[in-house]
């Protein structure tokens, strides 16, 4: 019989990914075959000729799932399907259909199932598939994940637990996850404190990482949609501080921290001369400068680019105003990729270390 495991969370950007992620790399060493499944996918990406949710292609290439691929991602929403299923042409059970079908399948071929929501409790229901209504559809156990804290934490378990007891699904463990190292215990002491009389169990997931929050050179490389010119060898490193670039040159170098992306107006010619030659000549600064992006209109000189190209710094070229670019960065919260081997790694390690796949999985 197939173990299953419902993977909701509160909100976007909770850590399901990373859940999911930690979850198989342990299931796989107790499980002789592990699945994963994605019911209703909205972030859609191509994966070897077919289009799939991007956790779903993540999980696939990352954990070598290609054999099940056709039933990994069995809803993919596309531009018009809402208003598709709205106007009567795509029916729920059409729909409905294709899920069960996809776990029924997945069943037959695995010891230990993830199934792993969409944002929060209630994305979907514009398609009658809410992520409550998905794992009662199933009867799958949920695990639901929230951000750290206390106060917000509560508010946004009791908000979405409203859900899943109207549809009457099973919720048998919260998982608060991106902990603060220093207030972990305490945190979790008034978590189990504020959810004593409910039938879940609360368990601390991972604590917040920069390394997994931050993103790596080829994320920001695809958010602004550019290539990366220079040292591609780089393009997976992870960059832990964008510093926006208006004080003199010997500032902004005294201001670098480890691993910066440098965002500099084409118009600063000296500035990204010093920065690429510290880059390429000085080893202490090659750890401290990720690369540059260079905004605006105005053209480099031939001199300033002959540098550029000879150091070999790694730069993204955008036409973008240096606001608008910072606030593109700023404002993105990194997903990982499969190309973000450290990131995976030390998701695996850090899960393997905390042993809390020993508490979970006598709960499903």
């Amino acid at each position: 019989m197939c173990k299953k495991i419902f993977v909701a969370a509160t909100g976007q950007n909770s850590g399901k990914t990373t859940t999911s992620l930690s979850l198989m790399y342990c299931a796989k060493k107790r499980y002789k075959r592990v699945g994963f499944i994605k019911p209703v996918g909205p972030k859609l990406t191509t994966y070897k000729g077919r289009y799939m949710d991007m956790d779903a292609a993540l999980m696939a290439e990352v954990y070598d799932l290609e054999d099940d691929l056709d039933f990994m991602s069995p809803i993919t929403l596309h531009k018009e399907t809402t208003r598709e299923v709205l106007d009567g042409k795509i029916s729920l059970k059409s729909l409905e259909d294709k899920i069960q079908n996809a776990v029924a399948e997945l069943e037959k071929r695995c010891d230990f199932l993830i199934i792993e929501g969409a944002g929060h409790s209630g994305v979907g229901s514009v398609l009658g598939l809410s992520n409550a209504r998905v794992a009662k559809m199933i009867d799958a156990p949920v695990l639901i994940i929230s951000g750290g804290g206390v106060g917000n934490v509560i508010d946004a378990v009791h908000m979405n637990l409203a859900l899943y007891k109207n549809e009457g699904a099973d919720v048998r463990l919260i998982l608060a996850n991106k902990l603060i190292k220093e207030k972990r215990e305490n945190t979790l002491k008034y978590l189990d404190l504020a959810f004593k009389n409910e039938s879940f169990k609360v368990f601390g997931g991972l604590n917040y990482s920069p390394i997994l929050a931050n993103p790596t050179l080829n994320h920001i490389s695809k958010l602004l949609n550019l290539p990366i010119n220079g040292n591609l060898e780089d393009s997976n490193r992870i960059v832990h501080a964008i510093q926006l670039c208006a004080a003199s040159s010997q500032r902004v170098v005294d201001l670098l921290k480890v691993s910066t992306l440098v965002l500099v107006t084409s118009s600063r010619d000296e500035l990204i001369v010093t920065l690429s030659s510290l880059y390429h000549d000085v080893p202490e600064y090659r750890d401290k400068i990720a690369g540059l992006i260079i905004s605006g209109i105005s053209p480099l000189s031939k001199v300033t680019q002959q540098i550029l190209d000879n150091c070999d710094i790694p730069y993204i070229r955008t036409t973008e105003t240096t606001k608008r670019a910072f606030l593109t960065l700023t404002e993105d919260v990194s997903k990982i990729t499969a190309l973000d081997k450290e990131k995976i790694n030390l998701i695996q390690t850090t899960v393997e270390k905390t042993k809390i796949f020993n508490k979970i999985d006598p709960l499903f």
